[in-house]
């Protein structure tokens, strides 16, 4: 008597929720009544990328699950492997270079090796972590690249301008900044700054990086 026959997964693609299903087919047959809630939970939340997912039971055979997606900021790129992070810095996927182009990428040194579903603890994920504030202000697309060194964020533009918002504090006002600032500017290509100093809000620098002496 209500046996779990039927899984309705709300908040998901339907690739996410295949994912979803696939993880907890293993409770099919399970008397709703008896069904291990947070054994269902937490088999979701294991998943890459899922966040949080909550459930309903709706009697008399179905499973009802919300699930939050992680959201995707950044592809990590090292020599010829890339994975999609999240705005959390989780490796959510391993993807192709070739894929999500419209979304930043973090370049790390060749042989980086990441875990599937990791939270990255270092600058790496420092720099997905900042990115959601672009994604959050509406910018992301206008991103080509991410980094943290010592601290200091830098974002390449897709224009070819350098974006230099010091730590990453403060990022909602220093993108707004940037977005009145940077339509006043000429692209890099046609004369205009290098770069847009941003690290004290207050006090905006556009400049032009030094040429090698040649």
């Amino acid at each position: 008597m209500f046996a779990l026959r039927s899984v309705q997964v709300e908040g998901a693609s339907p690739a996410l929720a295949a994912q979803v299903r696939g993880a907890i087919r293993s409770f099919s047959g399970t008397s709703l009544l008896a069904l291990n809630g947070a054994a269902v939970v937490g088999r979701l939340e294991d998943l890459p990328t899922i966040v949080g997912a909550s459930y309903d039971r709706d009697f008399p055979h179905t499973l009802r699950i919300r699930v939050v997606p992680e959201q995707g900021v950044a592809v990590l790129r090292s020599g010829g492997a890339s994975w999609l992070v999240s705005a959390r810095g989780r490796v959510v996927a391993t993807v192709d270079r070739r894929s999500f182009r419209t979304i930043p990428r973090i370049w790390l040194p060749t042989g980086f090796q990441v875990e599937l579903g990791s939270f990255l603890s270092d600058d790496a994920g420092a720099a997905a972590r900042a990115l959601r504030s672009f994604a959050d202000a509406g910018f992301a697309r206008e991103v080509s690249w991410a980094r943290i060194r010592d601290r200091q964020l830098t974002v390449g533009m897709r224009s070819g301008l350098e974006l230099r918002l010091g730590d990453p504090s403060d990022l909602l006002l220093k993108i707004a900044i940037v977005r009145s600032i940077v339509p006043t500017l000429p692209l890099p290509s046609a004369g205009g700054p290098d770069y847009l100093d941003v690290s004290v809000p207050e006090r905006p620098v556009a400049g032009s990086k030094p040429q090698p002496e040649g």
